[in-house]
């Protein structure tokens, strides 16, 4: 059927989802009116021809792939058998789960009942394969890693946020992002430390305040402001200074306490941001009829007028400092910031503005509402969620935070900054924080879309591959991995640095090439994670 496409600026994201079938729906009309057909007796052939339409396309579908998997000498990944129609209570259940209980607990049922490491979840007769198995996520991320991207309906979900950056891109465009960060984030700066420690400084001093008027402090909303300013500081040229507005009272405390009357600069911008970020993950939850929660219009718009506002201005003042410098003649030097480094690529405002925002995502702020959609995002193996969850650990286990830092004042002192050198050789250091991410990666879940249909190697010898078909949905979940007793042994739920270090490490070395996932294809993570520590 015939579908018309609308200019985003025109309609809400509902309305458009309503009107793409209008140009197939009028020629049926315009055709039934020819052949002296009644208009309603038209809509009604048509809708009630479309429960049978799906069904014999569904049963269609699975038999291609029942017959093109026996054709690759393989067999199609085990379904997951719900109790409703449909598998609609998987999806109930996945949601139920996601808003008030632990996640990945229906996930972790699942693959126990089928006795496999992959799985089809088949919600709405779509497949969603899901998987835990280390061989299997090294194929979509390495091996067979261009076979797998983001797809049309992930980027038309993020496209209102991320626009065509490093994160909601794919192919060429992809590369281009990728290219273009790289150089930035390959080199040891010594004036990176300066940023990070200055802004630790502030968030010590913030933190200290708190505690002696005698008031406990949020750690986490702490972590996202020294990460924000930070972050922006690194990365623009232009700090954002959420560290100046006043840090949140525990909600127990009388209201004169409360937040301010009128909101901070700072806070407007994070919270409008965060907001977006929320928003879009979960659209992608909701599948393809995410618009229709959306009919009176685009909800990260307002949120987006506010994130521009702080932007646009950062952008026209580095595009005409570069032009002016272009006219004087003047050497180019090395760039100090993520914006000079892609300022020597393009000058167009929205491509800038696209890569910032998808750089900077996730870095400030809570993983839960990302967990489940947002895909690759190397901008999740964010300082904040790795440093939060070091102090949570920390605070848990005394013994490790002695342990750790004797070696940090043996290697350092208390008083000289650490160098690279200095983060390299710290072994109890990268063990802490490596254990940390292995318990609490920041992308927990991961998506990608099948382009061509392939086969996955078994995991039992004895059994034959499995089928994957062309553009099915794949995820998959390093935090379960990293959960998985017979990949770390019976002790895989503990948090344990010293399997970093000790007899264990080499079988941690076997499973290297997915190991933490996503941040190793951010390798300054680490480190300045451990500059934070």
């Amino acid at each position: 059927m015939a579908k018309l496409t609308f200019p985003a600026s025109m309609f809400s994201p509902g309305v458009r989802l309503l009107l793409r079938p209008i140009g197939g729906l009028s020629l049926l009309l315009v055709v039934g009116y020819a052949a002296n057909i009644p208009p309603h007796l038209v809509l009604f052939y048509v809708f009630g021809a479309l429960p049978v339409f799906t069904a014999a396309l569904v049963a269609y579908r699975r038999l291609a792939q029942r017959i093109n998997a026996r054709a690759a000498g393989a067999r199609l990944v085990p379904t997951v058998r719900g109790r409703w129609f449909a598998n609609l209570d998987v999806l109930a259940d996945l949601r139920r789960e996601w808003n008030a209980s632990y996640p990945y607990e229906v996930l972790r049922k699942a693959i126990a009942a089928s006795d496999s490491n992959a799985i089809n979840l088949c919600i709405g007769w779509d497949d969603y394969i899901f998987t835990t198995e280390p061989e299997y996520i090294k194929l979509i991320l390495a091996t067979d890693f261009g076979n797998y991207v983001k797809g049309d309906a992930f980027r038309h979900c993020m496209g209102s946020v991320l626009g065509t950056g490093v994160f909601n891109s794919d192919g060429d465009m992809w590369k281009f992002h990728r290219g273009a960060t790289r150089p930035f984030f390959n080199r040891d700066r010594i004036s990176d430390f300066e940023i990070f420690a200055h802004h630790a400084d502030r968030a010590i001093d913030a933190m200290k305040d708190r505690l002696r008027a005698g008031y406990a402090v949020d750690f986490q909303d702490l972590a996202s402001r020294f990460t924000m300013d930070s972050s922006t500081s690194f990365l623009f040229g232009s700090c954002v200074d959420s560290l100046s507005a006043p840090l949140p009272y525990p909600s127990t405390v009388s209201s004169p306490f409360l937040a301010p009357a009128s909101p901070d600069p700072a806070d407007v911008f994070t919270k409008a941001y965060s907001t977006a970020i929320n928003h879009i993950s979960s659209r992608s939850r909701f599948g393809w009829i995410w618009p229709f929660f959306e009919i009176t219009g685009d909800a990260t718009h307002s949120q987006m007028r506010v994130v521009d506002a702080y932007l646009e201005p950062i952008i026209t003042a580095a595009v005409a400092r570069k032009n002016a410098l272009a006219v004087e003649g003047a050497p180019k030097g090395e760039p100090e910031t993520l914006l000079d480094e892609l300022l020597n690529l393009t000058s167009d405002p929205k491509v800038l503005k696209d890569e910032m925002l998808n750089i900077l995502l996730g870095m400030p702020f809570p993983c839960r509402h990302l967990i489940f959609s947002l895909a690759d995002q190397r901008g999740r193996d964010t300082t904040m969620s790795v440093l939060t969850f070091v102090v949570y650990f920390l605070s848990m286990y005394p013994a490790v935070f002695t342990r750790l830092r004797a070696e940090i004042i043996e290697r350092v002192g208390c008083e000289r900054r650490p160098t690279y050198d200095d983060i390299r050789d710290m072994k109890y250091l990268r063990a802490v924080i490596n254990e940390t991410m292995r318990l609490y990666p920041p992308v927990p879940l991961n998506l990608r879309q099948s382009v061509n249909a392939t086969t996955w190697p078994s995991v039992d010898p004895t059994q034959p591959p499995l089928y994957i078909p062309a553009g099915t949905k794949v995820s998959y979940s390093v935090f379960m991995m990293h959960r998985r007793t017979d990949l770390w042994g019976p002790t895989a739920e503990e948090f344990d640095p010293d399997r970093f270090l000790d007899e264990r490490l080499p079988q941690i070395r076997g499973l290297q090439s997915v190991l933490f996932s996503p941040i190793q294809r951010r390798a300054e993570s680490v480190p300045r994670a451990a500059v934070c520590i």
